[in-house]
């Protein structure tokens, strides 16, 4: 019977960023090295060290993969993270 190991390697997360996100870091995605154990919620610090006066406006949402998951979701390799600020309509 085969199990299976945990991962020992950092995983790369591709994160991609939105309106004034965007203008702040310069990029519309970047990458982030992460733990092999990490969640959506290690996200927001692990970004605030990459870019320490990154605004992130109440209300910010994340999205893994293209579908809102809630902060405990855990990350695979190769994960996509949105970061998507609120926005505002009239």
């Amino acid at each position: 019977m085969l199990t299976s190991a945990p991962l020992e390697y950092p995983l790369i997360i591709r994160i991609r960023l939105f309106a004034h996100m965007a203008a702040h870091a310069g990029a519309s995605a970047v990458t982030l090295e992460m733990p092999a154990d990490c969640r959506l919620s290690d996200i927001p610090a692990a970004l605030r060290q990459q870019f320490p006066d990154l605004p992130w406006p109440a209300g910010t949402m994340l999205a893994v993969n293209q579908e809102y998951a809630p902060a405990a979701h855990p990350l695979k390799p190769n994960d996509e993270v949105a970061i998507i600020p609120p926005v505002s309509g009239g």
